[in-house]
């Protein structure tokens, strides 16, 4: 039966358990968007704690993409050194890493002038400039960039960020697109710039790796999108281009929502359901007994762990120990193993 301890493959990356650490911002780059100490210890300590999976935090894939001007950017080939850094070690203690490449679209609070798919601003931002056809094609290249850059720097996975309120979820709701051009105006057309990215990614990212993609499956407004325009949206790309639906919800206005352990999976089950492609589910997940019922019902792949990964680096540890799995401890640890 399937647990958290359960190896599983996904093309051609072999994960030796279904735990993974979210992408979650440090805002510990440096203005030029490069990586620093702090980003390579804070990952190797999830690895040497035994997460399987960990998706590096959202990396713009230019300056004005970032989300505050201490995000990772992966808009420079000289970047490429630090992220390298950071692969090499989550590498060395047996995880495997993903690269969440990302633009913040109007949430960014780098850009003097926020791009977006229209010129509607978030509560509390500027309002952003509408994006010409031209430039959109740009934006579409940077991708295709930054896909090779995180080849070049060894990660296992790809995540294209299509969650939260950032660019590709505005793109893709009609909540803030309201263009009336081939990007706009039906839902086919909204669902055409994140056509292009994964199009555009896949060109250098090769077939045999795996490609995820982060959605908020949930707008929670009415007019907005929900699980089942989402499932139609990923029916929609040739097959094999995504194989992983890393399910969260919400960020693009902003409304209450009730969260509480578990508030997303019954999003994740719809996604899984009705695409058939592998999927990432959480939200406020702490237990063990619980994620392990959700892949034991078969509702969901691998389970994410972010809040949790924050307060304790150790938590697999400690979950083997509480389900009796015979775990592996790292061998400088071993005497803390009782």
């Amino acid at each position: 039966m399937t647990h958290l301890f359960t190896p599983i493959t996904i093309k051609n990356m072999q994960l030796k358990n279904r735990i993974v650490m979210p992408p979650m911002c440090m805002y510990s780059a440096t203005e030029q968007g490069m990586a620093t100490d702090f980003h390579v210890i804070h990952y190797a300590s999830r690895a040497i704690g035994q997460v399987g999976f960990i998706i590096v935090e959202a990396t713009a894939i230019e300056p004005d993409g970032r989300i505050t001007t201490n995000d990772l950017g992966v808009w420079d080939d000289e970047h490429v050194k630090g992220l390298k850094w950071i692969t090499k070690q989550i590498h060395a203690n047996d995880a495997k890493a993903c690269l969440q490449i990302a633009h913040a679209g109007r949430k960014s609070r780098a850009a003097v002038t926020p791009k977006a798919p229209s010129a509607i601003a978030f509560e509390g931002y500027p309002t952003p400039n509408a994006l010409t056809v031209d430039e959109i094609k740009t934006l579409i290249e940077l991708y295709k960039q930054a896909a090779r850059r995180a080849k070049e720097a060894n990660f296992d996975c790809i995540e294209i960020h299509a969650a939260h309120g950032y660019l590709i979820h505005e793109f893709t709701s009609p909540l803030t697109n309201t263009r009336t051009d081939q990007y706009g105006g039906t839902q086919n057309n909204r669902n055409r710039f994140l056509y292009e990215v994964i199009e555009a990614v896949r060109s250098e990212w090769p077939m045999d790796l795996p490609l995820s993609l982060r959605i908020s499956a949930e707008d929670y407004v009415k007019e907005g999108l929900h699980p089942q325009q989402w499932a139609e949206i990923m029916n929609g790309l040739p097959h094999g281009y995504v194989d992983i639906v890393h399910v969260s919800s919400g960020g693009l206005v902003k409304v209450p929502i009730d969260d509480y352990p578990g508030y997303q999976l019954m999003f994740a089950k719809k996604i899984r359901k009705e695409t058939h492609l592998m999927v990432v589910a959480g939200g406020l997940i702490e237990d063990p007994v619980m994620a392990n019922g959700v892949l034991e019902s078969d509702e969901a792949d691998l389970i994410f762990f972010g809040r949790l990964a924050l307060k304790d680096p150790y938590f697999p540890l400690r979950f083997a120990q509480r389900m009796r799995y015979d775990l592996v401890w790292p061998e400088q640890y071993i005497r803390a193993k009782k």
